[in-house]
């Protein structure tokens, strides 16, 4: 037994990741363990997410569990995780490999087959994880996997537009633009019609920004909330959906129900 108690069970799945955290937490009941933590980590379908999660299972003393059935990420991830130390446990394979013998048929290795038994369900699951896991632009490839993605200043309402749209079964991405950062190059890659722009006027985004700061407990005259800032950030960002060349909404005046439906709008037309 190692020195040190595991803490976290890093799920990895090539789907949702459902089925493997339920799993988890099965063996987790049979232990009066209640401080161990489940991470869920979603569509694994690259060996860089695997590269992540083997430094931080390492890290942390951890173990993995995953349903990951593609071979070649498979394969990568019970190399890395024999060569790194990590225990690792692949839920699927052992009751494939006996359904294959006793079928008398090779498994089709593909990921996301269970989306067939509720197809809407699953499509909403999956977008609200995509979401989760593409906000803030904390992952920029999510922007060449995305649906639609959205771009602009802080306080824009990027977040819960992600998640109302993710309700209605849409992946979306959301990007922050700051003058001191260069936005993703993914964002210049990907069809401009696939990228949706939130405008604000300075004096809306003022308000917005000083009750957020007041809300913190911090004083209203942060550079966050100054006018001469905000200005000089709107104008950077509209150079950049410019650059882009994507739809710009104006969100001044508008519910978040109703900067999303208008975005719905654009990409129902836009797969149509």
């Amino acid at each position: 037994m190692a020195s040190k108690n595991f803490s976290i069970v890093y799920v990895l799945s090539d789907s949702v990741g459902e089925t493997a955290e339920l799993v988890v937490k099965a063996a987790l009941s049979q232990f009066d363990e209640d401080k161990t933590i489940i991470r869920r980590v979603p569509y694994v379908d690259d060996t860089e997410t695997v590269d992540d999660v083997i430094v931080q299972a390492k890290e942390n003393n951890g173990i993995i569990a995953f349903t990951v059935v593609l071979p070649k990420v498979k394969n990568y991830l019970l190399q890395e995780a024999r060569t790194n130390n990590i225990p690792v446990y692949d839920i699927l394979t052992p009751l494939i490999s006996i359904m294959e013998d006793r079928l008398n048929v090779a498994s089709r290795n593909e990921s996301g087959l269970m989306h067939t038994l509720d197809e809407e369900y699953f499509r909403k699951v999956e977008a609200i994880e995509f979401a989760v896991k593409y906000d803030d632009g904390r992952d920029p490839r999510g922007v060449l996997r995305a649906d639609v993605v959205l771009v602009g200043v802080s306080r824009t309402s990027k977040t819960p537009l992600s998640q109302y749209l993710a309700h209605k079964s849409l992946k979306v991405a959301n990007v922050p633009l700051v003058p001191e950062v260069d936005p993703p190059e993914e964002l210049f890659s990907v069809p401009p019609e696939k990228v949706i722009g939130l405008k604000i006027s300075p004096e809306k985004l003022n308000g917005i920004r000083a009750e957020r700061l007041k809300a913190l407990g911090l004083k209203e005259e942060a550079n966050y909330a100054k006018l001469d800032r905000i200005e000089e950030e709107l104008i950077y960002s509209e150079k950049v959906m410019e650059r882009i060349g994507c739809n710009v909404i104006d969100v001044s005046t508008k519910a978040v129900e109703e900067t999303a439906n208008l975005i719905f709008q654009m990409v129902k037309g836009n797969k149509g």
